[in-house]
C-alpha cells in the first residue's frame, strides 16, 4: 500500500527485464558520481583520485554486459527504471550535497555504494525460484565481486602506505588551517580579551546581572569583529586556507564562546559564587586553549601553557585591579 501511494514499484514485483534495466541505470549513476569524486579530488589526492577513475571504467563495462544481457534476453528497448522508481531500493545522495565532504568520508561512501550494490543483486537472487533468472542475479552478483576485488587493486596500485600517509597528512593540515587555526584564534581572543572587561565590571558594580550583560556585549561584539576580520583577510586562493566563510564562521563562533565561559556564570545572584565560578572556568579554558595548541598545531605544551595561561592571568588580574579601583 505504501509503495503504491508513492508510485513506486515494489522490488519483488520487478521482472527479469526491469532488474536487468535498474542494474543498468545504477551502474551508470555510480560511475558518475565516482567520476565526480575524481574530478574532485585530483588536484589535491591524485593518488585517490585515480581509485575513483579506476571505478568508474569498472562500472562502465559492468553497464556494458548488462546491456548485452537485455539485448541478448529482451532486445534493445531498455526499460527506463531507476533508484527512485523502487519501493525500498537504497538512494544515493545527490552528488552536490557531497562535494564537501572530507576524504576519509568519500571512501567511507564508495565502500557502502559496492556494499549496497552487492547486497541488492544477492537478495534478488535468493527471492526468485526460477533458475534463468536466479543464473542471471548470480551473474550481476558476481560482477559487484569482481568490482570490488578491482577496487581492492585499485588501492594496492594507486594507494600505497606512502600515498596513504601524505593525504592523510594534507587532509589533516587542510582541517587545521580551515577550522582548528582561526578557531583556535577566535577561542584564544575570546577567551582573553573580555577577562578585563568583565572581571573589572563585576568587581566595579559588585552587580552580577550587570557584569552578566557587559560578558554577553563584549563577547557577541569581539564574536562578530573576529569573524568578519577573518573572512576578510584572507580568499584563501593562494594560502590554501580554505574557504573564508568556514573560516569566518569558526573564528566567530568560538570567539563568541570563549567570552561567554566566564560570563555565564554571573547569572548566578550570589556575587562570591558567580565570580569564584566563572574563576575556575577562566582556568579550565585557558588550559583547554593550551591543549588545542599542543594537539592541533604542534606547540611545545609548556610554551603553550605560558603563553596562554600566564597571558590569561595577567589579563584577569589586570582587569581586577582596574574593577577594584
Amino acid at each position: 500500500m505504501r509503495a503504491m501511494l508513492s508510485g513506486r514499484k515494489r522490488f519483488h514485483d520487478l521482472s527479469d527485464q526491469e532488474i536487468i534495466a535498474l542494474a543498468i541505470s545504477s551502474e551508470e549513476d555510480d560511475a558518475r558520481i565516482y567520476r565526480g569524486f575524481a574530478h574532485r579530488l585530483r588536484a589535491d589526492y591524485p593518488s585517490t583520485a585515480a581509485i575513483f577513475e579506476g571505478m568508474a571504467e569498472e562500472e562502465d563495462t559492468h553497464r556494458k554486459r548488462l546491456i548485452d544481457l537485455h539485448v541478448q534476453r529482451f532486445g534493445e528497448t531498455i526499460p527506463l527504471i531507476r533508484r527512485e522508481h523502487v519501493s525500498g531500493f537504497y538512494a544515493r545522495r545527490p552528488v552536490w550535497l557531497m562535494e564537501q565532504l572530507p576524504l576519509e568520508k568519500i571512501r567511507d561512501i564508495a565502500g557502502d555504494m559496492e556494499t549496497e550494490a552487492q547486497r541488492f543483486y544477492e537478495k534478488a537472487a535468493q527471492r526468485t525460484q526460477d533458475a534463468d533468472t536466479r543464473k542471471l542475479l548470480g551473474t550481476l552478483a558476481a560482477a559487484e565481486a569482481s568490482h570490488e576485488e578491482s577496487a581492492s587493486a585499485l588501492t594496492e596500485t594507486h594507494l600505497t602506505d606512502d600515498a596513504v600517509s601524505r593525504e592523510d597528512r594534507d587532509a589533516h593540515r587542510q582541517f587545521v588551517l580551515t577550522w582548528v587555526q582561526p578557531g583556535l584564534a577566535g577561542l584564544m581572543d575570546g577567551s582573553v580579551s573580555t577577562l578585563a572587561p568583565i572581571f573589572a565590571a563585576a568587581f566595579a558594580t559588585g552587580d552580577t546581572w550587570n557584569t552578566f550583560l557587559v560578558g554577553l556585549a563584549a563577547s557577541v561584539g569581539a564574536g562578530i569583529s573576529m569573524g568578519f576580520t577573518e573572512a576578510a583577510s584572507d580568499d584563501g586562493e593562494l594560502s590554501g586556507r580554505g574557504s573564508p566563510l568556514k573560516r569566518g564562521f569558526a573564528s566567530g563562533v568560538m570567539t563568541t564562546l570563549g567570552g561567554l565561559g566566564h560570563a555565564l556564570p554571573y547569572l548566578i545572584t550570589d556575587f562570591w559564587t558567580a565570580t569564584i565560578t566563572a574563576i575556575i572556568v577562566v582556568f579550565f579554558e585557558l588550559w583547554a586553549i593550551a591543549w588545542i595548541q599542543n594537539r592541533y598545531m604542534e606547540t611545545p605544551f609548556f610554551r603553550a601553557a605560558l603563553q596562554v595561561v600566564l597571558g590569561g592571568g595577567l589579563v584577569l588580574g589586570a582587569g581586577i585591579l582596574i574593577g577594584s579601583g
